[in-house]
């Protein structure tokens, strides 16, 4: 039966085609815009770590202004970023079953002979950052702690610096030059690009990748410089690299994998305990505020997702009801515009519910058709963002499950548009067209 309504909802709607293309047109124009906004707010708030959120954990300790919160809007939170001598106190102390403690700075790669040197951006990390974040490998794979302990010349690709440093050829083994220095590829990466990128939300939520990793001894060794944001509080005299490290600037990120429960108590004491320690020392000025997030506590914390995203989302879907509310003004005129057809049909004895369900079979059609133009309007409009906003090339592409949410939008607004017009059609009384 629903194959004759729905043969009988093709005719009607060639009978109409200028009506049927604006109710097309409408919806269309409503769905892509919230199927744009659904796609980037869907991607923004993402858990890239969802399958390990439980066992990952941001760690922060307060070690700012006694005067000044890290946030004057929220007192409560804590720095998100480490001082050098704090970083590698709680590496060396070892109670984490994995720790990553990282920074970012900045190269001259230099691939071979008649190859242009070019800048690249890279992180010094711990080898566990690999296994931590799982990180997949196209050829080779991470370092060890004895590299990480002699800060061993050895480094790890992104697959984009691969292919312009070696053509995407496996490289593990070859040697490249960074600042002049040499070091040897140990292993190159697949595509990899968390969004948002969870583990260093200080220069970008949604920035790219770094190109290269290497170990994070290498940092203290060579004096390599920072790449990121260094934020210091305190008046410092710092005559050097030496002391600069020992400042009470913040310019590295601590995560820790930690398995159970009782290994999470345990490392928050032991946090708890090197601070109190420490204030002995005439540090830590501020009262204790330590805390262990997991990812999407940090997500949510660092705000990832701006209250404008959804206030722009709830305005996308008022838009996309106003388009609905002109197409039930369309579907009004065109059911009761073949009314006499519909009364012809109920003296035949066709009941009520089943007129109701033909007009229903014919708005969910119409909204189909309406949800599949969306999606083209959406790729297109997702398409133009990714031109004008580099940066947010992740949070432009539309995903399968999206696109299905979209087109059941679409079959619904079409059939809650269409059910008030098709339950007053169907309130004609056969008799007023019978006699005329």
């Amino acid at each position: 039966m629903l194959a004759y309504y729905f043969r009988l909802a093709l005719m009607s709607m060639r009978r109409t085609p200028a009506i049927t293309a604006l109710m097309v047109a409408a919806i269309a124009i409503g769905i892509a815009v919230c199927t744009v906004s659904l796609t980037v707010y869907h991607l923004m708030s993402a858990n890239p770590m969802h399958d390990r959120n439980d066992v990952l954990f941001a760690v922060t300790v307060d070690s700012w202004d006694p005067q000044h919160a890290w946030d004057d809007t929220r007192p409560i939170l804590a720095p998100s970023e480490w001082t050098y001598r704090d970083a590698t106190a709680v590496l060396a102390a070892g109670v984490a079953d994995r720790i990553a403690v990282m920074r970012k700075t900045g190269f001259t790669l230099e691939s071979g002979a008649g190859k242009t040197p070019f800048l690249v951006e890279a992180r010094l990390t711990t080898g566990d950052f690999f296994s931590l974040f799982d990180v997949p490998f196209e050829y080779g794979g991470g370092w060890d702690h004895k590299a990480d302990r002699d800060a061993l010349p050895v480094v790890v690709l992104s697959k984009k610096t691969n292919e312009t440093a070696f053509g995407g050829q496996n490289s593990v083994g070859k040697v490249l030059k960074l600042d002049s220095r040499e070091y040897r590829v140990i292993g190159v990466l697949k595509e990899w690009q968390p969004t948002p990128k969870f583990y260093d939300l200080n220069n970008g939520n949604y920035d790219p990748i770094e190109d290269i990793y290497a170990p994070f001894a290498l940092g203290a060794q060579l004096q390599l410089q920072p790449g990121g944001n260094v934020n210091c509080w305190k008046p410092e005299e710092i005559k050097g690299f030496e002391q600069f490290l020992n400042s009470e600037c913040i310019w590295f990120q601590l995560w820790v994998e930690l398995g159970t429960p009782q290994k999470q108590a345990q490392f928050k004491e032991f946090i708890d305990g090197y601070v109190a320690h420490q204030k002995t020392l005439g540090r830590f000025p501020r009262p204790l505020n330590n805390h262990l997030y997991t990812v999407k506590q940090w997500l949510d914390v660092n705000e990832v997702v701006a209250k404008d995203n959804k206030v722009l989302m709830g305005l996308a879907f008022m838009f996309l009801a106003v388009c609905v509310l002109n197409v039930v003004g369309l579907l009004l005129a065109k059911f009761l515009g073949r009314a006499k057809i519909t009364a012809l049909r109920r003296a035949l004895g066709a009941s009520r519910r089943e007129l109701f369900t033909q007009h229903l079979v014919e708005v969910g059609a119409i909204g189909l058709a309406g949800g599949i133009l969306g999606l083209g309007l959406a790729a297109l409009g997702l398409m133009g963002m990714r031109h004008l906003y580099e940066n947010y090339d992740q949070l432009t592409h539309l995903d399968l499950p999206i696109a299905l949410l979209s087109l059941g939008i679409s079959i619904a607004a079409g059939a809650m548009a269409g059910i008030y017009p098709a339950w007053r059609v169907c309130r004609v009384s056969p008799s007023t067209y019978l006699r005329t």
